[in-house]
């Protein structure tokens, strides 16, 4: 499978399409990709519309270089399927909480197909695609370099996924925020963003207050109380690096090819094992 995503949603978006496409063709749509042949690029709903460089063949009777029209239309889901997935989403803990974190759940696909539904493309079925270049053969190199743009799309935005399939992001989150536990976690979203407050110093001022002798010299060195001889373990956080995944993955800094809240998410869990210092 191609490397050219960073993040799964992309790589998985290209591993479909390669189960039902010639593999050595879409690898030439890569270096189409790669090599600024595709002049402009929009994705608008469920369509995708690229102007792509050709080459010149005069076996085609092409003597200058072209520019041909390049869509892929995807089939949107229906409503009423759209509405199933929602509140098979809406159920689960484990989906709902990553969605609403801006995450793509890596199972999304297979809770789909309990539904007899695909988010990724499966099959021709799930999209058309054209070209105006005189190859005959579908997927031609110019939308084989389209596809690897759209897997692009997807690692900077992977609810694109859901638009593509007939379903923008903000009517997914406000449906997902409507159910039981959308609104549990929204409240705890709530909760954790709130606004700075102005204070009159970043730290605290120490403060001048009388000795209190002791009454006895034992109460002193040794306390009235004894210590506690258990610690009470800390409450179990269910999602982990909440703040981290808000910001969203791959921040500006951040230039290694592995997830930012893959890493900082481990990096979460190893403290959390070792417990207070």
């Amino acid at each position: 499978m191609s490397k050219f995503s960073r993040t799964w949603w992309g790589q998985k978006f290209i591993a479909a399409l390669e189960e039902f496409n010639d593999a050595g063709r879409l690898s030439r749509g890569r270096s189409y990709a790669n090599n600024g042949k595709i002049t402009s690029f929009t994705i608008k709903n469920n369509l995708v519309t690229a102007k792509v460089r050709g080459s010149v063949n005069p076996y085609f009777g092409v003597y200058t270089e072209p520019l041909y029209t390049t869509t892929i239309e995807f089939q949107p889901i229906s409503a009423a399927k759209w509405a199933a997935a929602i509140s098979l989403i809406a159920s689960k803990a484990s989906l709902i909480s990553r969605l609403l974190l801006n995450e793509i759940p890596d199972t999304i696909d297979d809770s789909f197909a309990t539904l007899g539904l695909n988010l990724l493309p499966h099959s021709y079925k799930d999209f058309k695609s054209d070209c105006s270049c005189p190859d005959w053969s579908n997927p031609c190199k110019h939308i084989a370099g389209v596809y690897y743009l759209v897997a692009a799309e997807l690692d900077r935005d992977p609810f694109l996924l859901f638009e593509l399939r007939g379903l923008s992001w903000e009517d997914l989150h406000r449906e997902l925020a409507k159910s039981p536990l959308g609104q549990a976690l929204s409240a705890e979203l709530q909760r954790s963003e709130q606004p700075p407050r102005s204070v009159a110093s970043y730290y605290t001022r120490p403060q001048r207050l009388p000795a209190q002798p002791p009454e006895h010299l034992r109460d002193f060195w040794q306390g009235a109380k004894r210590l506690p001889q258990t610690i009470e373990p800390l409450p179990e956080i269910p999602v982990a690096a909440i703040p981290v995944k808000k910001q969203g993955d791959f921040p500006a800094f951040w230039q290694r090819d592995n997830s930012f809240i893959e890493a900082i998410e481990t990096l979460y869990n190893q403290v959390k094992t070792k417990g207070p210092l």
